[in-house]
């Protein structure tokens, strides 16, 4: 990040004073740094194969040249596909004509708030869709153009799609603003299903949509790989507890089937976040059993289009059945969620999958009946059914070092109703919880700005400028309670929000919830324990060894 500005330097350059253009007629910046690295061909040539008809042409292309290299029907391609998805999507229909340009959600966007660029505005980004809708397929707007804002669709109106639509998240804040209950995410998302079909995708995309097809993971972690991971957590976790926890994989008749992003198998801090996933399992003898097949509970095709996102979502299913399980448990993620919860109704149909019933906790007997339709119940909401059952013996002040504030993320906390029961998990094993300023948190969080894909490197600042709301939120906390770390249920915030922490908050480490669990999970009565999950002290026995180090650093 050398060649980013410094934090308040940044921060001083954003500028709020609208472009003298207007704004069909501001140009846009290709410069490298202002988009994300397209897909490789060999990527959309497999996807091809597997989903036909969904991807355009593989080519090699860059945004910054003049030729993008599309092909010659491109337009028609285009124009046809947005008249389909009308069709078959009425909700898009409904948002392209009930917008009334009030303006309430314009200042909501992350990314506006950021960069000043009127096009992250909500309501413009949306208009750079609905103006093509309105020139191409209403009457009104074929006869008067641009008195109506309209405008056909044309190779520059393409590109800045491009550049714009892949500067949102998704992550739907503007939509709570809506007076109209317009979801500008949708549109994002119908947006980029368009661009699909031409070949205008991004690596960081599609990367892990053809890794999960091939290997059941975003990674591409083979089956033994991943069963080597899990086997290098239980060797940690009995460096840390004294304990050896048993992690079934691939083992059939088991009652649940836990699946988790793979962000957590593969990254710090996720791997933390997993250790305390098996060693609570274990703690609790749990009837369940991992898979090296569905070893993934992300679903990157929800940035890609309809027919991926269902494909990938039904994979976990088709394990469950396989296995025999009954109910699937899942992990801390994101847009598994999402999908789970407001679109596998409908897209995949009837979800009354063979032999599985609607989860049912077998430690306390409650049954969570709002999963009754998708057999998946998220991990908080399980853990914190337990600790209202006094179910867990917990000691929070091995916590105490810790002042936690907690980021709620944006697709469980909008998309599923996820509020509470994160923070009574929190609570339950931290004895110094703060909360960042309410405007910022529960339905109004603000985004990591590296959601819906978006988490790669080649465009840092725009993710830096995003984080501002979130990082000034963090920062406010830190300087007032002395807030040290942010606790997240997301694999893509537990990598975001590190380099966004980094920048506008130094000093804050991000971790999930289930690590501070594991922190302070009591295993057996007397039990003294004297580091946490990442083999650092805990308070108490930070001076027991001046020349302390983490375990297994000495062979190293």
């Amino acid at each position: 990040m050398s060649d980013i500005p410094k934090a308040d330097e940044l921060f001083k350059s954003i500028d709020y004073n609208p472009p003298l253009t207007g704004w069909m007629e501001t140009p846009v910046d290709f410069s490298p740094g202002h988009w994300c690295y397209p897909a490789k061909p060999e990527k959309i040539a497999y996807m091809d194969k597997k989903l036909p008809g969904l991807w355009g042409t593989p080519r090699t292309w860059v945004p910054s040249d003049e030729d993008w290299k599309l092909p010659a029907n491109w337009k028609e391609t285009v124009v046809n596909g947005f008249r389909e998805r009308l069709k078959k999507f009425r909700s898009l229909q409904l948002f392209m004509d009930i917008c009334v340009r009030c303006g309430a959600c314009a200042d909501k966007c992350h990314y506006f708030i950021g960069s000043g660029d009127p096009k992250n505005m909500p309501v413009l980004r949306a208009e750079l869709m609905r103006s093509v809708y309105r020139g191409e397929f209403t009457l009104a707007g074929k006869i008067l153009s641009k008195l109506t804002g309209s405008r056909v669709m044309e190779e520059d109106v393409l590109k800045e799609w491009f550049i714009y639509f892949y500067q949102c998240t998704q992550c739907r804040r503007c939509s709570l603003f809506c007076p109209y209950g317009i979801d500008t995410a949708e549109m994002t998302m119908m947006a980029r299903e368009l661009m699909h079909l031409v070949g205008l995708n991004t690596n960081w995309i599609m990367e892990p949509v053809s890794n999960c097809n091939i290997t059941g993971n975003h990674l591409g972690i083979q089956p033994h790989a991943f069963k080597d991971i899990v086997d290098f957590m239980v060797d940690d976790i009995e460096e840390v507890t004294g304990r050896r926890v048993k992690a079934p994989l691939n083992e059939k008749g088991h009652e649940i089937l836990f699946i988790t992003p793979s962000g957590d198998v593969f990254a710090d801090p996720g791997i933390y976040t997993f250790m305390g996933y098996l060693l609570l399992f274990d703690y609790l003898d749990l009837d369940y059993t991992l898979s090296t097949y569905a070893s993934e509970g992300g679903n990157f095709g929800s940035f890609t289009n309809n027919e991926s996102m269902k494909k990938l979502n039904a994979k976990m299913y088709a394990e469950a059945e396989r296995l025999g399980c009954k109910w699937i448990l899942g992990g801390e993620c994101g847009h598994m969620w999402r999908v789970i919860h407001q679109y596998m109704d409908t897209m995949n149909g009837d979800t009354q999958w063979s032999g599985m019933t609607t989860p049912k906790s077998p430690i306390t007997g409650t049954v969570f009946d709002t999963a009754a339709a998708t057999k998946m119940l998220h991990i908080t909401e399980f853990t914190a059914d337990l600790i209202k059952h006094n179910k867990l013996k917990l000691d929070p002040s091995r916590n105490d070092h810790l002042r936690v504030t907690f980021h709620d993320s944006c697709n469980p906390a909008r998309g599923m109703g996820l509020l509470e029961e994160p923070r009574y998990v929190l609570k339950s094993v931290c004895n110094n919880f703060f909360e960042m300023p309410p405007a910022t948190i529960r339905e109004q969080t603000f985004c990591c700005a590296g959601g819906s894909g978006l988490n790669t490197d080649e465009i840092m600042e725009i993710r830096l400028r995003g984080g501002l709301p979130r990082g000034n939120a963090l920062r406010y906390v830190q300087e007032k309670h002395g807030v040290n770390l942010m606790a997240c249920i997301c694999a893509i915030d537990r990598a975001t929000l590190i380099p966004l922490a980094d920048y506008w908050a130094p000093g804050v480490t991000i971790s999930g919830t289930h690590e501070l669990v594991a922190n302070a999970l009591v295993l057996e009565e007397g039990e003294v324990r004297t580091m946490d999950m990442r083999q650092e002290p805990l308070p108490g026995f930070e001076d027991e060894d001046d020349d302390w180090t983490p375990p297994n650093m000495e062979d190293a």
